[in-house]
């Protein structure tokens, strides 16, 4: 099986934590603050995980493929964009991550008891 081409290879396909920095300003104090500690965690921290899995949702990065649009313009450009279009307030944002964060965590035990067996 051949490599992917080279304007292919810089391309995420899922929201990664190492974007979170760049969200920073794009929202309010709250959300800034929120951004502000999650940039400093490791990531595999659960709630970087949790923010990762929130973007994924709300950036739609499932459905992305390399040779959409999307893609093309690249994860941080899809996630900024994903932040400010966001209709609803940074309450309902926040809330959201909240959400993502709480499943995340109901998660972890099964997730690391997979891994060890």
């Amino acid at each position: 099986m051949g490599h992917a081409p080279l304007v292919y290879r810089n391309y995420d396909l899922l929201f990664t934590p190492r974007l979170i920095p760049q969200l920073r300003n794009l929202r309010g104090r709250t959300w800034a603050d929120l951004i502000d500690r999650l940039s400093v965690l490791p990531e595999t921290h659960p709630d970087v995980l949790a923010f990762a899995m929130m973007m994924i949702n709300l950036n739609g990065c499932l459905s992305c493929q390399r040779d959409c649009y999307r893609a093309q313009r690249g994860c941080a450009h899809c996630a900024r964009h994903a932040i400010i279009t966001f209709k609803e307030s940074d309450r309902e944002l926040l809330g959201c991550y909240e959400t993502a964060r709480q499943l995340t965590l109901t998660q972890l035990p099964e997730l690391e008891l997979k891994s060890v067996a």
